[in-house]
């Protein structure tokens, strides 16, 4: 009994991102920063969608598209090439609809039973649309703030508990997610033992834009 009830988790777990990013109908994401997605995943890869296959029937339906892999920046002890992204067929469930054929995409995800699973909550972008910086974070810089933790502010105050966490501020503007720090920091931990946000195009750009008590 145990072990169906292990499996019966496994597969909620899939669908349902413990790290949300969207708001769509029926299915609610919070905001998170590029850098907790390339953590929080098994996998990120950058591909081109070049077909796609509806898998199943009934409510659980899934939508299995198949990639040209063009480049892994992590998963590879999960496995050794994706050929195939599976999502659920509904956005309403948190499914990602991929445009066959047309774009590169960066695709992060979680490994279930040696298959790829995806959605609208985890982060998957044009490969044209991120940043330098979040290209560069991808490439190598996000993997060394991994053991930092990035606190979102939605309302003031707000300010760090720790010395390992970054405060992240983007919901405060009136532009909303994604932001600047979204889209030109990385949380990364600092000699010091401390972390701070990086912007690493000179020294004079590296900052910390830790809050403090009010």
């Amino acid at each position: 009994m145990q072990s169906v009830y292990q499996h019966l988790f496994s597969v909620l777990f899939v669908f349902s991102s413990l790290q949300l990013h969207r708001l769509t109908e029926g299915c609610s994401c919070a905001p998170w920063h590029p850098q907790e997605a390339y953590c929080n995943s098994d996998i990120v890869i950058r591909a081109r969608v070049v077909g796609k296959k509806l898998m199943g029937d009934g409510p659980f339906e899934t939508m299995r598209y198949t990639v040209k892999q063009t480049k892994m920046y992590k998963g590879f002890d999960k496995v050794q090439h994706v050929q195939h992204i599976y999502t659920h067929s509904s956005e309403g469930l948190c499914g990602i609809k991929f445009d066959i054929n047309k774009y590169q995409y960066l695709i992060t995800g979680r490994v279930f039973e040696g298959k790829v699973y995806t959605g609208l909550c985890n982060f998957n972008e044009r490969w044209e649309r991120l940043s330098l910086a979040q290209k560069k974070g991808i490439n190598h810089r996000y993997q060394l703030g991994c053991s930092c933790r990035i606190k979102t502010c939605y309302t003031l105050p707000c300010f760090v508990t720790s010395k390992n966490e970054c405060l992240w501020t983007d919901m405060l503007s009136r532009f909303g997610y994604p932001g600047y720090q979204a889209r030109h920091y990385a949380c990364i931990q600092q000699k010091e033992g401390y972390c701070s946000w990086y912007r690493g195009m000179t020294g004079r750009d590296k900052t910390t834009i830790n809050a403090t008590d009010p």
